[in-house]
């Protein structure tokens, strides 16, 4: 974040040129706060970043200017800035005492900023600075207690339970009456099913935890928004199902729905697959629900970008990887080769380029006459062209087989260099 100001001049007050820096400031404050806790370094870079630092930012301001103004912010004015983050926090769980020490280490910071800038001259200003910040700092902490109780104690969090309950008997064909009305929510007769995949990352302990918690916070948020009430859901950070209300099928809602796996992609910082099954009966949301999980994670294995979608932007390929003797036979197609990566990495350049054999062979970085000898290598091996069309589509399903399942065959690949270059 960075704010165009104009150099104070010399005789500028300290308050004066401490606003004039405090966009450097804030972020030093979140870097020696937040960014300095725990779990802190295995979180993915600007983790904290987008929620934090403008609360950091507009209440610090706010503070220098009531400095300036020789007036007092009070604990309302200050509340405006803390809650939400504070509520984001506890709804992510993050410890309380975690959270408090935070607070203080950009505290400090800022009180040592303070003081390096500060001339001889300054003093009493600089004693009239670090008694505000300590004025602040109390209002803060008290406000954080008070929200981290708050959201413990809400009702919001049992009616959520609620709902995620709900959910979950209606992915599971139970009656849901009674929970629905427990969870203040009217049952529609028929659902728009997504099913929700995240590209996987390994993330340890606390951070991974922490990841999910905000992952979920924000895709609810994110839900809700495209629903216009509190949808239902059941999502774990990496996987999970979303039941909306089907509505007037609109092409306005399609692109809604694309907005949403572009935001949560945005957000979440990884790509984010969503598969789409509109207008699904209640009854029927239990398979429906089955094949999404399919079509998201088939969209996730195939390495395809972030968005929507539906069976039909996928139906080759769904079809190919449905269980049977033929995929299975299928998938031995390659199995000899299965043990040299480059002759893998030659099939698919040629599948993907086709006819432009010189753009395939600048990709995998080998001269056009290596990789014509490792294309006629596959030939031999296989027993199949890669470079007839009839030919290239039977491998071309047997790759994608390859990828989607190879556990199944990675037991009868031959060993690897056995096969030339």
């Amino acid at each position: 974040m960075s704010l165009a100001l104009s150099p104070p001049a010399r005789d500028a007050s300290l308050v004066t040129r401490l606003l004039a820096r405090w966009p450097q400031i804030a972020e030093r404050m979140l870097a020696e706060g937040l960014g300095a806790t725990p779990p802190a370094a295995d979180l993915p870079e600007g983790h904290f970043t987008a929620e934090v630092l403008p609360a950091i930012y507009a209440c610090g301001r706010a503070v220098l200017h009531a400095i300036g103004e020789q007036r007092e912010l009070t604990r309302a004015e200050v509340a405006v800035f803390v809650v939400p983050v504070a509520q984001r926090h506890a709804e992510d769980r993050i410890p309380l005492p975690l959270l408090i020490e935070a607070i203080h280490g950009s505290a400090r910071s800022v009180l040592r900023e303070a003081t390096e800038l500060a001339t001889p001259a300054e003093m009493d200003e600089l004693i009239v600075v670090g008694g505000r910040l300590l004025d602040l700092l109390t209002h803060i902490n008290v406000t954080v207690v008070e929200t981290y109780t708050e959201v413990e104690q809400s009702i919001f969090n049992a009616e959520r339970e609620a709902r995620r309950a709900l959910c979950a008997a209606l992915l599971g064909g139970l009656p849901a009456e009674e929970l629905a009305a427990r969870a203040d929510t009217a049952l529609a007769e028929r659902y728009t099913v997504l099913a929700i995949h995240v590209r996987h990352e390994e993330h340890p302990g606390t951070a991974g935890t922490l990841i999910s918690r905000r992952r979920i916070r924000i895709l609810q948020r994110a839900l809700d928004g495209l629903a216009g009430t509190t949808a239902l859901a059941t999502f774990d950070g990496a996987t999970g199902i979303a039941l909306l209300p089907t509505v007037l099928e609109t092409e306005v809602d399609e692109r809604r729905s694309a907005q949403l796996a572009a935001e949560l992609a945005e957000q979440f910082g990884v790509a984010v697959f969503v598969a789409e099954y509109r207008s699904a009966a209640r009854e029927a949301v239990p398979q429906t629900a089955r094949d999404a999980t399919d079509l998201a994670e088939l969209a996730r294995l195939l390495g395809r970008p972030t968005g929507v979608y539906r069976l039909d932007d996928l139906l080759l390929e769904y079809q190919l990887t449905r269980p049977g003797p033929a995929r299975d036979r299928l998938a031995e197609r390659i199995t000899p080769i299965l043990g040299s990566p480059h002759l893998m990495a030659a099939l698919d350049a040629q599948l993907r380029h086709g006819s432009d054999r010189k753009a395939a062979a600048a990709e995998i970085h080998v001269h056009p006459n290596t990789f014509s000898y490792r294309l006629r290598r596959v030939a031999e091996l296989t027993g199949i062209d890669p470079t007839e069309p009839h030919d290239s589509r039977m491998l071309a399903a047997a790759l994608t087989i390859h990828r989607l399942y190879p556990a199944a065959d990675a037991h009868i690949a031959g060993p690897p260099g056995q096969d030339g270059t």
